[in-house]
């Protein structure tokens, strides 16, 4: 099999039992394991009976950090990059690192495994495969309200923290009254729980409910009609600016999440 310089290694996000095969093997065979929390890490490689060497690279030490890894690499190390739990790079440190090795022509390779977002969508029935994830949502309601009003006609999936998921949760019901949203909590651990729902429902159900562990959630697409988007108008926009009627459909269908057929035959009759 094809060695790399860097090997970006996902743990698991809460059941031991998600760890690979793979991810055990490149954790015994590298030189050095680049990690957030060394006594996390630590906690991880005690189960599984890794011998390898820590060294912490987190966000307040990754850019003073990339010197003592380019010395290894030159040596003919081999580094691992772990998180406290999950896939790096996902609103976790490493993005620096990649950028820099890559930049210098090493070789960096990501190995399939445990990762919250893929474990939450899995476990929650949509209408469509198209997402946006966006990570932690800034602190601001009207920050909050942007992304919401961008991603009208799409799933929006984020990270929260629990102490402040009530909050962020009144703020999207006073952007989208009717919104359904999707909450996930402990995932693959004992304690396990998705709740599904309206906006409404979900603080109803989470100021009775202690909230504790990781948070991935998700505010699901609106069907946007014809009216809300003032459709008959975008249509004449874009005739005017050259476009045939299978063009306007595609662009249009493809923006708001409308019917494309229908959206043909009115362009076809304007």
């Amino acid at each position: 099999m094809k060695e790399y310089d860097l090997y970006i290694v996902p743990t698991p996000i809460g059941n031991l039992g998600d760890m690979t095969l793979r991810a055990i093997e490149v954790l015994n065979s590298v030189d050095i394991i680049a990690c957030e929390d060394m006594r996390v890490t630590q906690k991880l490689l005690n189960h599984f009976d890794i011998k390898t060497k820590c060294i912490s690279y987190h966000k307040f030490n990754e850019k003073e950090r990339i010197a003592k890894f380019l010395n290894l690499l030159e040596d003919g190390k081999k580094i691992a990059l772990v998180s406290d739990a999950g896939t790096p790079l996902f609103c976790d440190p490493g993005a620096v690192l990649v950028k820099e090795l890559k930049s210098r022509g090493y070789n960096v390779t990501a190995l399939a495994g445990a990762n919250a977002v893929a474990t939450f969508l899995a476990s929650v029935a949509r209408e469509d495969e198209d997402f946006v994830f966006v990570g932690f949502l800034p602190k601001g309601e009207n920050q909050i309200s942007k992304i919401l009003n961008n991603y009208f006609s799409t799933d929006v999936v984020f990270y929260e923290s629990p102490n402040r998921l009530l909050k962020t949760l009144e703020i999207i019901k006073s952007t989208r009254t009717d919104a359904r949203v999707a909450v996930g909590r402990e995932l693959t651990k004992v304690f396990e729980e998705i709740f599904e729902g309206t906006v409404q429902d979900a603080i109803s159900y989470f100021k009775e409910n202690i909230l504790k562990g990781e948070i991935v959630a998700m505010v699901l697409r609106e069907k946007a009609s014809a009216v809300d988007i003032d459709l008959e108008n975008k249509i004449k926009v874009l005739k005017d600016k050259g476009y045939g009627a299978k063009d306007i459909s595609v662009i249009l269908s493809s923006l708001y999440n409308l019917n494309k057929n229908e959206i043909y035959k009115q362009a076809q009759n304007n």
